[in-house]
């Protein structure tokens, strides 16, 4: 396996070989001994390894560690963690159209599609060429005002806009295509992708949707209504909520990246042009992941 120069460039490599980007959560308990074996499966094979450069110093491969791993070209992209190191890899890569595969070490892991005791077989097939790509509906964010519409960033799970500061409801208008539907209470709003309707959109009373069907899940958080309930509406659909002036509300990505909103700007979300691209194996479906990850325990 050869090693890159800080720079990125490999030396003495066939220029066909994969190079595969390997990014370990740091707080994971055994991040460490799953980052070992990958070097160790891989290691007199026709496959380079890469790391970011922290990441790298923390588990001794400081000759695989790059300043800047996204600015290099890679094959595919390997998260160790939950779906949420998942979830930080594809926002990190943007817009690149990077496949990227999860190794779990997380407690659901809807996303992650590798379990550590299946790690060297998946390893093998990522090899062999044996996967497929689920290309996965991003949503966009953006802030609206007078100097006009400001980009916040994708999201693969949702955009949720939430109360700051002191526990009182929102007062939110909900706008679709510029139709307006409803003004209501609540704490939040929820605008999920299919793929992020397991996430906290469920906990917030939200249905499950397949991760294929082409919509956008607007879930009310605690809503003080009976009339606002769970709405499916088209992907290609603009979600537009507007705030009542003077309350503290901040904007969350997939649980990640928080911006805090201002007096009389207003949130719009709607589908990204680029897609999240995500491995999974032919041998495991969505709905055997849905019913071992959901209710194996009702067996």
């Amino acid at each position: 396996m050869a090693r890159p120069n800080i720079f990125g460039t490999v030396f003495g490599v066939d220029a066909g070989m994969m190079q595969l980007a390997v990014f370990p959560n740091l707080s994971k308990r055994r991040a460490g001994e799953i980052v070992d074996r990958i070097f160790n499966f891989y290691h007199n094979k026709d496959v380079r390894l890469v790391m970011p450069a922290t990441e790298a110093r923390q588990f001794r491969k400081e000759e695989y560690g790059l300043p800047c791993v996204e600015r290099v070209h890679v094959d595919m992209a390997l998260s160790i963690g939950g779906d949420g190191t998942l979830l930080g890899v594809c926002r990190r890569f943007g817009e690149q159209n990077v496949p990227v595969c999860g190794i779990n070490l997380g407690t659901l892991g809807f996303l992650a599609d590798i379990e550590p005791r299946e790690l060297e077989g998946r390893l093998a097939k990522i090899l062999a060429g044996q996967y497929r790509v689920e290309r996965r509906l991003l949503l966009s964010g953006y802030v609206r005002n007078d100097l006009g519409e400001k980009f916040l960033g994708n999201a693969i799970n949702d955009v949720v806009i939430s109360k700051g500061g002191v526990a009182r409801m929102l007062r939110l208008g909900l706008y679709i295509n510029q139709t307006h539907l409803m003004d209501y209470k609540a704490d939040g709003l929820i605008v999920s992708s299919p793929t992020g309707s397991t996430a906290y959109s469920l906990s917030a009373g939200g249905p499950i949707l397949d991760p294929t069907i082409r919509a956008l899940l607007l879930t009310p958080i605690c809503a003080h209504t009976f009339q606002m309930r769970p709405l499916v509406v088209n992907e290609d659909d603009e979600v537009l909520i507007k705030v009542s002036a003077m309350q503290d509300v901040i904007v969350t990505l997939d649980g990640q990246v928080s911006h805090k909103i201002q007096p009389n700007d207003e949130i719009v979300v709607r589908k990204s042009k680029a897609t999240a691209q995500i491995v999974k194996f032919d041998d495991k479906n969505y709905y055997d992941v849905l019913k071992a990850k959901m209710w194996s325990g009702n067996n």
